[in-house]
Order: C-alpha cells, then structure tokens, then sequence
C-alpha cells in the first residue's frame, strides 16, 4: 500500500466509527505516542537476538500489527498538519548526507553534532 491507500483507509474506518472528529494534531500526536509504547512493551527487556526471533515468529505479528498502527498515526498526523512526508524525508536525508559529509571532515562536528540531534 502507498501512503494515500494507507490514509484513505485509515479515514474509512474512523469516518465509520465516527471518530474523524477526533483527528487533532494533538489527539493523533498522542496517540502516535501511545502505539509507540505499546511496540516498546514487546521489545523492552530482549536482546537484539530476541527480538529478531520474537519479529520472525507467529507471536511477533502482535508487535508487527504495532509497527503498522505507528504507520498509520504517523501519515495521518502529517496529511491533517500539511506535512508533505515524501518531501520532508528528501530533506531530512539531504541534510543527513550534509552532517555525515561534515562529521567525515576532521575540522568539523562529530556525529549528531554539538546537540546530538539526528
């Protein structure tokens, strides 16, 4: 699915259930959260191993189905704010490339720079 497929889906559902009403930027930004905690529960306390068993087993569809709803919330908070995600992931990656560049070179900033912003 593209990201218009996955929102239009997304509004079908709370259009339905009559929940459109609800889509804030403020109430989706706290529910984007929410799901993030709830992937968070299946991998706190594992290894890395344990999680890559944990994501190749039937029991992994469970935090699979959260990786989906992070999805979900994260394409509908940025359709409801404007945000064109494909543009400002260009330009993220863009200024990415320019730090990493920057980091290479011996007389500039180190990875994530001074901030250790990413």
């Amino acid at each position: 699915m593209d990201s218009r497929q996955i929102l239009e889906a997304f509004d079908e559902v709370a259009k339905r259930r009559g929940w459109s009403r609800l889509h804030t930027p403020k109430n989706l930004s706290m529910a984007l959260s929410v799901e993030v905690a709830e992937l968070m529960r299946h991998l706190q306390w594992r290894s890395d191993e344990e999680i890559l068993q944990l994501f190749a087993s039937a029991e992994g569809c469970t935090a699979i189905a959260e990786l989906a709803d992070i999805q979900m919330y994260l394409l509908k908070l940025a359709d409801t704010l404007g945000v064109d995600m494909e543009q400002a992931l260009a330009e993220k990656i863009t200024e990415n490339r320019r730090r990493c560049a920057a980091a290479e070179d011996p007389g500039e900033e180190g990875p994530g720079g001074p901030s250790g912003r990413s």
